[in-house]
């Protein structure tokens, strides 16, 4: 299930949680209702929603701290090609066909990458017969100067270093949130907006303003399985970058 319909299924509960106060605070007695019968409740409300509001800010920073890692893994890629083709082209005619190679395979790794992410991996993973060709030939360069000799020695470097980039985005799997998490994580959330239509008569001003409040509420878990897919969905990392890193020969 994406993140807009988990989302919309908190916000639904919560609405639930909302209906559930003003059913509660009809069918039960009035001594129920005492005043003393109110601070309990709200005590232990509060602790809970302490509890949730620190569980979500932690969870919004863990997720945005992924969402930048990988972010700055695929700029690092980009720029490594970048460069890489730069080192080439300053070695001269000799490591042309490795150019032209590379630019007719950024296409099919940028669509591997993001289909891979898209999904969790379920096979171990297999190196592109591209990616290897190319490291090859670069360690089959024949040097002819001493410059051409740090040339290729830093352009196998470069190569290891996105092969090494490219292996940490597989291993790192998306942070989504466990079922049974986000299960009593809801849980809290429709205690505590139930206990806010448990001690108040509903109007259209306190339904609507509790409505905005399960929407907020909704909304920040959309935020946290948004940021914990940063390859798919609303907030997801463009590959246009890395598509247009190496402009015609």
């Amino acid at each position: 299930m994406g993140a807009l319909a988990l989302s919309a299924w908190t916000f639904v509960l919560t609405l639930g949680g909302i209906l559930l106060g003003a059913l509660l605070r009809r069918a039960l007695p009035q001594h129920h209702l005492s005043k003393d019968a109110q601070d309990v409740v709200r005590l232990g409300v509060g602790l809970i929603a302490t509890i949730a509001a620190l569980v979500l800010g932690l969870l919004i920073a863990a997720a945005k701290s992924s969402f930048d890692t990988q972010s700055t893994q695929i700029k690092q890629i980009t720029a490594d090609m970048i460069l890489l083709d730069n080192l080439l082209g300053q070695y001269g005619p000799e490591a042309r066909p490795i150019r032209e190679q590379m630019r007719s395979a950024i296409g099919p790794f940028a669509d591997r990458l993001w289909r891979e992410k898209e999904q969790a991996p379920t096979a171990p993973f297999e190196a592109s017969a591209a990616a290897e060709k190319a490291y090859v030939e670069i360690q089959a360069l024949s040097p002819k100067s001493d410059l051409q000799r740090l040339l290729q020695a830093r352009a196998a470097q470069l190569s290891t270093d996105l092969a090494q980039t490219r292996l940490l985005l597989f291993v790192e799997s998306d942070n989504l949130i466990p079922v049974p998490f986000l299960a009593i994580l809801v849980f809290w959330l429709i205690i505590i907006f139930a206990s806010f239509s448990l001690f108040s008569a509903l109007n259209v001003t306190v339904l609507a303003c509790l409505s905005l409040f399960a929407l907020s509420a909704s909304c920040a878990i959309f935020l946290i399985l948004e940021l914990s897919s940063p390859f798919t969905g609303l907030m997801m990392i463009s590959s246009a970058p890395l598509r247009h890193a190496l402009g015609p020969l």
